[in-house]
């Protein structure tokens, strides 16, 4: 049993590089992989969409789609086609303290974080990064409000 792991545009995944080169020499049927990817991963359309490809002795296979990045889900919420080059002085994007809940649920089982708050904590740490504010406000200070009790973030999941 062999596994590949590549990263793929969501639900447009062709037989080029990545992925062509990679299953190529292991005798798979390089269509029938490029589709199977394809259905699996077309709710992330269009998303980098890690992949694993888990090639079996029959020549047999099966796929596992992870997540696609945080900085992409947040882009994708936005629309947006990239994060603020100048983080400190330029925001490129507002998201709600809902939509950054909706990330960190879509996220958690790929994070370090044991509870939703601290999920949303990460996501946020992300929105410093890209430039993006939340509620209008810098991420830091969404922190802060959280942890200082001023927003309720549910831990359900």
């Amino acid at each position: 049993m062999q596994v590949v792991e590549v990263l793929v545009t969501g639900g447009r995944a062709t037989p080029g590089p990545p992925l062509g080169p990679a299953i190529g020499p292991l005798g798979l049927n390089v269509k029938q992989v490029v589709d199977a990817i394809n259905k699996a991963t077309k709710d992330f359309d269009g998303l980098p969409v890690p992949v694993k490809i888990i090639v079996k002795e029959d020549r047999s296979f099966e796929i596992e789609v992870g997540v696609p990045p945080v900085s992409a889900l947040v882009k994708k919420e936005l629309g947006i086609e990239k994060g603020s080059q100048r983080t400190k002085h330029e925001y490129v994007g507002n998201l709600t303290i809902d939509q950054v809940i909706k990330i960190a649920r879509i996220k958690k089982k790929q994070m370090l974080s044991y509870s939703m708050k601290s999920a949303v904590k990460e996501v946020l740490g992300t929105c410093v990064s890209m430039g993006m504010t939340v509620e209008g406000k810098h991420p830091k200070e969404i922190i802060r409000e959280i942890d200082e009790g001023k927003i309720e973030i549910p831990d359900s999941d």
